[in-house]
Formats: structure tokens, C-alpha cells, sequence
């Protein structure tokens, strides 16, 4: 890819800011991206591959872009030039693409899910090369298609053959139930956190910020716990699997338990970020069963550990208020001020935060279980003969490494409500996880039952411009 690395980067920038505009914002985001620009300006190559890959690191996928830039391919051009990378190698897909000038780097860019940076707007084409550089060897490094698995009938036949599957869960399973899931736009829980003035609504699973105010995420916890004990019947088709002798592992990243509640045996589940069956304080680590603190994660009331409680009211002086944070650490007053849980006098002491009980479920800045790896890697690798991923996006590492891991040749099918952009799997199944399931038993001759479980059969549709991407629409009534 020489054409890529030949860019003139150390060539000058002059960039004229208006400081008699209006628009203060605006102006700051043009100093902001010429700082950013100089300093892909100033750097030697590493810092230039470095700040490139971290500019690719923070862009979004195509489908939640909020706008699309001008001049963009389209799904079906995208498609068509990955296919074509595969086939001719990188050295002659330049050739025939940018040498040529059939196309520019900056709308091939988005070719590779990579919408072209702000602070790039009105630079030269080849101020795109390395960012498209990367975007093509990322693309390279992922899971290559097998080309023999395409239709529904291929699925089946995968299902009934196979004896040792990997299913990888996330919340687009348990949706049917009312619970939300984390990243559709408009229904999704992050999408509905605005109100809490957080800088990113992953925040609400810090557990840096957990630490300092665990009373933002309580104030949401509701909003994801169950209610019941009641699964779906893409559960039940897990547990159907099970029965059959055909579950290798479940490896789910919900954090409801409802795969237990379902009967998947403990010895088959691996719950990648834990979940609300158990909390733990996070002063002492005395551990409960969650239902000792399921009022108060219903009610949005930070729990606090008795044990600690009762134990550090004996030995606190009465009267003495609570002037800190847990660690000593600061509260940040103007951001989070008004989610401090209000306490009584009673128990307005240093112990308010010293018994806070946090849920045993995996947040942001934690390792997650030895057993996730331990497993993987030990034990399900050299035998896993089919993967089903199922209601994820898979946007959060390393779960969502663990496709790329499992040896090339094993058949991989994807069931969701949207597509998955960054991993090509074998065959693609786009809707309601229940009913996708539902169709699938029913071809496959397997009776599974569950009392959601519809009759109106579904209309299945091949995607244009896909061989092995398929739409399934419940028939109306």
C-alpha cells in the first residue's frame, strides 16, 4: 500500500479562526481540530499512527452515526468493496481505487464504517490515507466468511448437526420482556440517561463513578432489574439446546440471571459481567443474595451493608456528620450533586458510603471473571463446532473479541435486530430474537416450548445486495 504511506503529513497547516464570530462553540471546535490536526502535523510516524488509530478507536458504527456525511457509499457499494479488498489483495485494491481515481480516500473511508473526522474537513485527499490505511488493515484482521453457509436451510442443518455450541447472549434477549436493552437509539438505556448530565452514559457503569456516588446508578437500576423470574423464549431455546446435549457454553453478558431462572446449569453458563443474583459491600465484602436489597434497587435507594452499619455505629462517635466521600475522594458538586442519596440524621455518618452494597455485576474499569477466559480458552476453543450470537451488538470488549478467537473454520450465525457491522459472520438473521428462534425450531422439527411462543409465522426476505442476510417480519394478523 504504498500509495498510502507517501503523504506529505509534516506539510504546513494554516487555519483562520474568526474570534469576532458569535458562536463561541463553534469556534472552540475549530481550535480543538486544529490542535488535533497540528499535532498529526508535528508528530514523527508513531505519533501519527497513534493519534490516527485513536481517532479510530472513538468513531461509532455507520448505523448510529447521527448524520451522514455528503458523499458516502452506500451499504451495497460498501459490501462490494470489502468483497473486492478480500479477493484482489490490499497493494491491487488501492491500484484499482485510489491510483486510479475512481474513488477518494475519504469516501472509501466510509466504505470501512469510518465516517471522516471533523478536523480533516477541507484537507487535501491524502490527509485520508492513513486513517483509510487502518480502516483496511482493521477490515483485514477480521473473521473471514465461510462462503458454503448462506441460506436458512444451511442454519438448520447446522443446528441439528452440531453437538458442542457456543450461544453469546446479550439484552436483545430479554427485550420481549420489557427490559430495555443498552443501544438502540431511541428505546435503549443509554438513550434515555440524558437527565443525569453524564458526559457519557456508559458512566453509569463506572465503577470509578460508582465509587465516588453510587447513587447514580441505583437511581437506574430499576429500570434493568426484573421484576420476575420470567425468561423468553429465546431462553427457553437455550435451555432446548441443553436438554438436546447440543450446549457447549452460554456465555451471556445480561446482567438479569434470567438464564438461570431458565435452567441453564451452572456448569454451561458463564456470566461475563455478572449479574444481580448476589451483592457484595464494597468496604468490608460481606455478600447477600440480591433479594436483600431488591426494595431498595425498586425504590432507587443506595443499599447499605448491615454488617458495616452495625459495626461502625458502635464504634463512631455520635453526632460526628458524614464529610467525604468513600476513599476520600471528592465529590464532583456540579456535575452530580443532586444524585447524593439524602440521608436521615440518624445515618448521616461515614458509614453511608463505607456499607454501600454494590450488585456482583461486572462494571466498566473491572477484569471480568477468570472463569470468562479460563473457559474460552481451555475449553470450549478445540470444541466448539457452531456459534450463535444473539441479541448483541457486541460493542464492549473482550466479549466482543471472542468471535474473531474461535478457530477460522467454525460456522458462525448472527440473530439480532440489527446488523452487526464490524464482524462479517456466515449467515445473518435480522428481527425479533424470539420469533427468529420460533421459525427456526419450527424448521428444524423441534418443539420448543414456552407460552410466548407465537403461531402467525413470519415472513422471511433476502436483504438486497446480500447472499446471506435475511429479514424476519411477524405476519399481521
Amino acid at each position: 500500500m504504498d500509495g498510502l504511506q507517501t503523504s506529505p503529513l509534516k506539510a504546513p497547516v494554516i487555519e483562520i479562526i474568526d474570534l469576532s464570530s458569535k458562536d463561541d462553540s463553534d469556534n472552540e471546535e475549530k481550535r480543538d481540530n486544529s490542535a488535533s490536526l497540528q499535532e498529526l502535523e508535528d508528530g514523527d510516524d508513531d505519533d501519527h499512527q497513534s493519534l490516527y488509530e485513536d481517532m479510530l478507536e472513538g468513531m461509532l458504527d455507520r448505523s448510529e452515526w447521527d448524520e451522514e456525511p455528503a458523499d458516502m457509499c452506500t451499504v451495497e457499494e460498501a459490501f462490494a468493496f470489502r468483497k473486492r479488498l478480500r479477493l484482489v489483495g490490499e497493494d491491487e485494491f488501492i491500484a484499482e481505487t485510489i491510483e486510479t481515481g475512481r474513488i477518494t480516500a475519504k469516501k472509501l473511508c466510509t466504505a470501512f464504517g469510518i465516517k471522516p473526522p471533523s478536523l480533516l474537513d477541507g484537507q487535501p485527499d491524502h490527509k485520508y490515507y492513513p486513517l483509510l490505511g487502518l480502516g483496511i488493515t482493521r477490515e483485514l484482521s477480521k473473521r473471514v466468511k465461510l462462503p458454503e453457509y448462506n441460506t436458512i436451510d444451511d442454519a438448520v442443518h447446522l443446528l441439528q448437526q452440531s453437538k458442542n455450541i457456543i450461544v453469546l447472549t446479550g439484552a436483545g434477549i430479554s427485550t420481549s420482556l420489557g427490559i430495555p436493552d443498552f443501544r438502540s437509539k431511541e428505546t435503549g438505556l443509554y438513550s434515555q440517561l440524558e437527565h443525569l448530565g453524564l458526559s457519557d452514559p456508559q458512566e453509569v457503569f463506572d465503577i470509578t463513578i460508582f465509587r465516588e456516588n453510587p447513587s447514580i446508578f441505583y437511581s437506574v437500576a430499576k429500570d434493568i432489574l426484573p421484576s420476575s423470574q420470567k425468561f423468553s423464549p429465546t431462553h427457553a431455546f437455550i435451555k432446548l439446546l441443553q436438554d438436546k446435549g447440543k450446549l457447549l457454553t452460554n456465555f451471556t453478558q445480561n446482567i438479569d440471571n434470567l438464564e438461570s431462572h431458565a435452567g441453564i446449569l451452572p456448569e454451561k453458563l458463564i456470566q461475563c459481567h455478572g449479574s444481580f443474583a448476589t451483592a457484595t459491600c464494597v468496604e468490608c465484602g460481606y455478600r447477600v443474595k440480591c433479594k436483600e436489597i431488591y426494595n431498595d434497587l425498586k425504590a432507587g435507594r443506595v443499599a447499605r451493608c448491615d454488617r458495616c452499619v452495625r459495626t461502625l455505629r458502635q464504634t463512631k462517635p455520635f453526632g460526628i456528620k458524614r464529610k467525604r466521600s468513600m476513599n476520600g475522594i471528592p465529590l464532583n458538586k456540579k456535575k452530580r450533586q443532586s444524585y447524593e442519596d439524602s440521608t436521615d440524621d440518624e445515618e448521616d455518618y461515614d458509614i453511608a458510603v463505607a456499607g454501600v452494597m454494590k450488585p456482583d455485576i461486572t462494571f466498566f474499569g473491572e477484569d471480568l471473571p477468570e472463569t470468562f477466559h479460563d473457559r474460552l480458552v481451555r475449553h470450549d476453543k478445540d470444541l466448539v463446532d457452531l456459534v450463535l450470537v444473539i441479541g448483541t451488538s457486541l460493542k464492549v470488549s473482550p466479549v466482543s473479541e471472542v468471535s474473531g478467537f474461535l478457530p477460522a473454520e467454525t460456522p458462525q450465525i448472527y440473530i439480532s435486530r440489527e446488523p452487526c457491522q464490524h464482524i462479517d459472520f456466515d449467515i445473518d438473521f435480522l428481527g425479533e430474537c424470539d420469533s427468529i428462534i420460533t421459525e427456526l425450531c419450527r424448521r428444524a422439527g423441534w418443539d420448543l416450548q414456552h407460552e410466548m411462543v407465537r403461531d402467525d409465522g413470519v415472513d422471511v426476505q433476502l436483504e438486497e445486495g446480500y447472499e446471506s442476510r435475511y429479514s424476519f417480519k411477524v405476519k399481521s394478523v
